[in-house]
């Protein structure tokens, strides 16, 4: 073999791949949230006080506890669990009155719109109570952003200590 197609044969098998070693790499996982692990509280509304408790992403699942208080009573408790599912990741997100009555059939669906350092949003898949949910962290603050089909809105809230 000729000395310059053998350097053109090395150079294309390098781009190939360093290509699938990027592509691999680019592959949203829950490890990626890991940022979001922690306890974290605050008002939401005059009377309510909602926490959310993420827990460390682990084999492909990441998950949060959320429970709404006030007035002296537990007013919706909510379950929520990213998972990594073909190539990206899905969030499903179901909420509960007292006495652990479902508020809705089915959880909702959302999927990864976005992924950025400390601050992913997912869009839903279909109708629901919300159109998109987005959550940032800086430091010890963790927003919430709630987008429903009557607006947008945002829960700040702060590591529990």
């Amino acid at each position: 073999m000729p000395r310059s197609l053998s350097s053109v044969f090395v150079l294309i098998c390098a781009v190939a791949v360093a290509n699938a070693f990027a592509d691999e790499h680019m592959k949203p996982t829950v490890a990626d949230l890991a940022w979001m692990t922690g306890s974290w509280s605050g008002a939401m509304g005059e009377e309510t006080t909602l926490e959310e408790n993420w827990i460390h992403p682990v084999d492909g699942s990441i998950a949060s506890l959320v429970r709404a208080t006030g007035g002296g009573t537990t007013s919706m408790v909510e379950l929520i669990i990213i998972e990594e599912e073909q190539d990206t990741l899905v969030l499903r997100i179901q909420q509960w009155n007292p006495g652990f009555s479902p508020r809705t059939p089915n959880p909702q669906k959302m999927i990864l719109a976005s992924l950025e350092e400390n601050t992913v949003s997912f869009k839903a898949t279909e109708e629901g109570g919300m159109s998109s949910l987005t959550y940032t962290r800086k430091d010890d603050s963790f927003t919430i952003t709630v987008e429903t089909p009557a607006g947008k809105f945002n829960i700040p809230l702060s590591r529990m200590k």
